[in-house]
């Protein structure tokens, strides 16, 4: 049963400290996400949110740290983005790349250190670029304009926030369980889950005939929770054989196995890009305001265009699915796989080793990614589906899809994953 595991977990006690650990950092990041910077406005900063919901969306990733106007508010949104950054560009520099896929160990923590060193000019820019955001006249202006000082300060701040984010991640990371910074982001996602409970028990007190659209609500959320869990863990195995060698007195290969392929291999990434693509034709219009010129003029009728939720749906449906297949070309490479199965003594049983295996791959790659590629854009837009259906929207967005959703899945079956393998660990110790 689960509660005997759970007292498991807390018997053993280098696995209760990771945890223990955990739930101290967790604690720490949301006391700095109820740090406001000074001099807000909250009334107008409540207004701002009302007004773009996407920026809304965009607060749930920091556990609310943005709409609070947090010193963390950026959260680990600039070291996310260092590290796309990177990944993009190997596709230009082979150096890169050859760190990245062929140095190791060793190569991927130099390309981890590039993003970090990466993470603070990004850090500042995003901080100078919303700071000016909120102070410009077309919007709830948040906080009366900074003179030089006050504005290098804000900057340092917001920056040393998303600093100290990315080494408590680490920290996490090296000391507790599972990846750091997406606990972190996990955290900041649940952080919301009981005042979204509050909202809709004021909700149904108020008006008692909600009540049917609340479980229609939850009932339709556990279905889409439920496949993405199948979509989550979905493989497709591809079988490969060793052949027999023998060293010395010995012979080794001669087994079969198989090579997993994620029906998702993207992850979450897609729906980033096309996020930040949608919203980018509305933050031109407001950072530039009615001096845009041109370049103001047409993103300002993009955004009309945008405005219209049927329009923005299915482009945001369509953008998904192409940056799906682009991340996916990006970060997998059918033509590395063959060559690493071809120097271990591997290969597929009916395919050449080399050139044919690696078409084999690609083949079963592109229509593997299609089906995944089509349930997460339908996952992106699924929160304006059931809002509409059930009109609950904007209450607990993260249960029915878009990237909290996704977050919040990946990382609780990663977590439970390397948990069960702690506690199998120690039973074997003791056996």
């Amino acid at each position: 049963m689960w509660y005997q595991e759970l007292i498991q977990i807390f018997k053993i006690g280098g696995l209760r400290k990771k945890i223990l650990f955990v739930l101290l950092v967790f604690a720490i990041f949301r006391l700095m996400a109820n740090i406001p910077m000074p001099g807000i406005n909250a009334e107008n900063l409540e207004q701002f949110f009302a007004r773009f919901k996407m920026m809304g969306l965009l607060s749930i990733l920091t556990g609310g740290a943005l709409s609070r106007f947090s010193i963390i508010m950026l959260g680990l949104g600039p070291y996310i983005t260092a590290v796309i950054i990177l990944q993009l560009l190997t596709m230009i520099f082979p150096q890169l790349e050859k760190m990245y896929k062929e140095e190791g160990e060793a190569g991927r923590r130099k390309f981890e250190q590039y993003g970090r060193i990466l993470t603070i000019p990004l850090a500042v820019l995003q901080s100078y670029a919303m700071l000016s955001w909120f102070q410009r006249p077309p919007n709830p202006v948040i906080f009366p304009p900074f003179n030089f000082l006050q504005t290098i300060t804000a900057i340092s701040t917001i920056t040393a926030g998303t600093v100290f984010l990315m080494w408590l991640g680490e920290l996490i990371s090296e000391k507790g369980i599972g990846n750091g910074v997406s606990l972190l982001i996990f955290a900041g996602i649940i952080a919301s889950f009981p005042m979204s409970v509050f909202q809709a028990y004021q909700d149904v007190s108020v008006d008692p005939a909600k009540i049917p659209n609340y479980l229609l609500f939850f009932a339709m959320a556990l279905v889409i929770i439920t496949g993405v869990v199948l979509i989550t863990e979905g493989r497709r195995n591809i079988p490969v054989s060793y052949a027999k060698r023998v060293r010395g007195n010995k012979m080794y290969g001669g087994v079969s196995t198989y090579l997993p392929m994620n029906i998702n291999p993207a992850g979450v990434i897609p729906i980033i890009f096309a996020m930040s693509i949608l919203l980018f034709p509305e933050m031109i219009v407001n950072f530039l305001g009615e001096a845009g010129g041109i370049m103001g003029n047409i993103a300002q009728n993009i955004a009309v265009f945008l405005a219209n939720p049927w329009v923005k749906g299915i482009l945001y449906f369509t953008l998904v699915v192409l940056f799906t297949y682009f991340y996916t070309a990006v970060t997998f490479d059918p033509k590395a796989i063959s060559q690493n199965l071809q120097k271990m003594g591997g290969f597929v049983p009916g395919i050449r080793p080399g050139e044919s295996t690696a078409k084999f791959i690609h083949y079963i790659l592109n229509r593997v990614l299609l089906i995944g590629a089509l349930f997460l854009a339908l996952i992106a837009v699924m929160p304006s589906i059931v809002g509409g259906l059930t009109g609950v929207a904007n209450v607990f967005n993260f249960l029915i899809g878009g990237t909290s959703l996704l977050i919040v899945v990946s990382v609780v079956l990663e977590t439970m994953r390397q948990v069960n393998a702690q506690l199998q660990m120690r039973e074997y110790e003791t056996f």
